[in-house]
């Protein structure tokens, strides 16, 4: 089967063209940087074998249309996620009419599966005890959540017409090989850098990438069947969250919680700060707001068994150890022991 994916260089994306790859489809990816597309596949152990390439913007209607034409199926993995206040106009432009563009050129490419990666915040909202395949769209204040919000919507127009769109739910993600270290490799990043001492109560849907990527290769092959699927997900809180950490590593990392409504002033003074200070600072109102508002996937809904969270935080953590982003000290018991062994005296 030829896949056609946006995104392909991203977390998500990069770890569904490697499990696209491996089941013997071909793919075709839109990228906007061809030199990135080796480098991604070589860290899972790839070339290019079974890989075209079309560069270009996903914002330019003919290059999505380019990227799209004669693929069995398409996969809309590209969006922004980010709850850093910088990228708030990168992301209602790449999210929201990037999604247009795409899931318009794949329907009129006549695309056998057209699959569009939405997230489980998409669906949170004030009063939302549970979220399901019948879940209404959300309303969030958020930036990062309403534009896939809207990006949802877009999704949804399209099933409703009849055109062969499933929609898959991811959580927040963990897992090696981040090209661009995104969102929540950053946080526990930060964690282990003793720069978040302070978090919210409250908790999130969190899985492993390599788990969304296994049930995306499904889905597109069709061995998944729905219109709207949830990736496997662990529903925890930030006090599990934490544990998990403490657990693999060995190390304390003392830290407070208190309520999200405390202490989301403090985020969005962050937010304004982050505009003008040049550094990442590690505090998000997006993130704070969506502890207080996140809730569990259903227990009825169907998903595949998800890898345990220990082993999902552990892998993250080695792997962001061995590309250099923690020390000996930070990774604890997660350092390799040659890199903890002291060298002798001469």
């Amino acid at each position: 089967m030829k896949v056609a994916v946006t995104g392909g260089t991203g977390f998500v994306g990069s770890h569904t063209v490697a499990a696209l790859l491996r089941s013997g489809h071909q793919v075709r990816l839109l990228v906007r940087d061809e030199t990135a597309v080796p480098r991604v596949l070589r860290a899972h152990g790839l070339g290019l074998a079974g890989v075209d390439i079309v560069v270009g913007d996903i914002l330019d209607e003919a290059t999505v249309t380019a990227a799209v034409r004669g693929a069995d199926a398409v996969l809309h993995a590209a969006a922004v996620y980010s709850f850093d206040s910088r990228d708030r106009s990168r992301m209602r432009r790449t999210t929201e009419r990037g999604t247009e563009l795409v899931l318009g050129a794949a329907r009129d490419s006549g695309a056998g599966r057209i699959v569009h990666v939405s997230t489980v915040a998409a669906l949170f909202g004030g009063g939302v005890r549970v979220i399901g395949p019948d879940s209404p769209v959300g309303s969030p204040r958020e930036s990062y959540a309403a534009t896939k919000a809207a990006a949802e919507r877009i999704a949804r127009e399209h099933q409703e017409t009849g055109a062969p769109v499933t929609i898959v739910y991811p959580p927040a993600l963990l897992g090696p090989h981040d090209p661009h270290l995104g969102d929540q490799a950053t946080r526990l990043r930060d964690v282990l850098r003793g720069l978040t001492p302070i978090w919210p109560t409250g908790g999130f849907p969190l899985g492993d990438v390599r788990d969304t990527a296994a049930l995306l290769t499904r889905v597109i092959s069709g061995s998944v069947v729905g219109q709207r699927v949830f990736a496997p997900n662990h529903y925890v809180s930030t006090k599990e969250f934490l544990r998990a950490v403490r657990l693999v590593t060995g190390r304390s990392l003392p830290a407070v919680r208190l309520p999200a409504a405390m202490l989301g002033p403090v985020g969005r003074m962050c937010d304004a700060l982050q505009r003008v200070w040049p550094w990442h600072l590690p505090v998000q109102y997006g993130a704070i707001r969506t502890c207080a508002y996140a809730t569990r996937v259903d227990d009825d809904v169907e998903t595949p068994p998800a890898r345990p969270l220990a082993d999902s935080v552990a892998d993250t953590i080695s792997w962001l150890h061995a590309e250099g982003g923690l020390t000996d000290r930070q990774a604890g018991r997660l350092a390799p022991p040659s890199a903890n062994r002291e060298t002798p005296a001469a």
